[in-house]
């Protein structure tokens, strides 16, 4: 009975509950020369990879655990990125699952001599905890508090479905969140 309650303690100690907030990042990073392609625009694999030290900073501030990328969602370039703009990437988990989290992430590029500021890109990176063996393990859950946290909390379900769909790791009858659009009801 000790030992069970012992272990039932760490366990809950490990994935407390947390907040949105607690995880949210931001990233400032300055477009050089050599971030550059013969356009003068931002090279988009230097965006990513950006991108995915914000979210990984987000997560692991989430899990207070090492994490690696599991998945990329579409990432889409609305505009480009010039050579010395300032980017900003604000990062925040949006839904912790058993052993991952959804980071949602929003790109902002900044003329600061013109003043002009415009968003870029936004996409959802996932993360997986990991120990130091590599072995996936508990993460803990999100809280949200605002509206607006609260519909990317309900969303994240049907993303989540939708990236093992096509990752071929469910079959679309089991995506509960979304069967309206694969079946007739």
């Amino acid at each position: 009975m000790k030992c069970h309650i012992l272990f039932t303690f760490a366990r809950n100690m490990s994935t407390k509950t947390k907040i949105p907030r607690e995880s949210f990042t931001i990233m400032n990073e300055l477009v050089l020369p050599n971030d550059t392609n013969t356009l003068n625009n931002l090279m988009g694999g230097r965006l990513l990879h950006w991108m995915d030290i914000a979210a990984a900073i987000s997560a692991q501030k989430h899990c207070n655990r090492i994490v690696v990328t599991a998945s990329v969602d579409n990432v889409s370039f609305k505009q480009p990125i010039k050579l010395g703009d300032v980017i900003t990437i604000e990062a925040k988990v949006t839904r912790a699952f058993h052993t991952s989290v959804e980071v949602r992430l929003d790109v902002w590029a900044e003329n600061i001599p013109s003043g002009s500021r415009a968003k870029s890109n936004e996409a959802y990176y996932t993360f997986v905890a990991v120990d130091q063996s590599g072995r996936t393990i508990p993460v803990p859950e999100l809280l949200p508090e605002s509206d607006d946290e609260k519909e990317l909390y309900a969303g994240a379900l049907r993303r989540r479905q939708l990236r093992l769909i096509l990752a071929g790791k469910m079959q679309p009858h089991d995506a509960s969140e979304l069967k309206a659009l694969f079946f007739k009801e």
